[in-house]
């Protein structure tokens, strides 16, 4: 079985005169990040590899999750092919990731995210939300082979907030 953990990056900010990519989190989005995280580290899901678009928005996220899960940095691949909207770049990466790993957790962006969450998954969302997780389990021991999952999780910042 494979399993891919999509989250999207947490909220940026656009107060700053920077290009696209260097775009970083604003204060709801270090604070959104915070609590998924911590959440998120209570269903004790391990991934054996963490791969995250090159953005600083995607990056500071990812980091902020590795450092809750105590995941290693040795375990982060930062890909140029994850900082993209559409879908198919993020899905070509997908098919190529080695078949040793069974479980993998990828950081990156719309509409990109909720694209492959719906066309992956069998349960339709509207929109991944910043810093939302989606959890697809797939019946294959090869990367290369997937196709129609199933969606076991979905998380939402906004769910944890009361």
């Amino acid at each position: 079985m494979k399993q891919i953990l999509f989250v999207r990056h947490a909220k940026s900010s656009w107060e700053y005169d920077v290009s696209d990519i260097d775009r970083p989190l604003n204060s709801r989005g270090l604070n959104d990040a915070d609590l998924m995280s911590n959440h998120f580290k209570s269903y004790k899901i391990r991934p054996e590899m963490v791969f995250s678009s090159p953005a600083n928005r995607a990056l500071t996220t990812c980091k902020i999750f590795l450092k809750t899960l105590n995941i290693d940095e040795n375990r982060l691949v930062i890909d140029t092919n994850l900082y993209d909207f559409g879908g198919q770049m993020v899905m070509d990466f997908i098919k190529s990731v080695d078949d040793t790993h069974s479980c993998i957790m990828i950081f990156g962006h719309n509409h990109a995210f909720t694209t492959l969450v719906n066309e992956l998954g069998d349960q339709f969302i509207g929109n991944l939300p910043t810093c939302g997780l989606a959890k697809i389990d797939f019946d294959t021991d090869q990367w290369s082979k997937i196709n129609k999952g199933h969606t076991d999780m979905l998380l939402f910042p906004k769910e944890l907030k009361s």
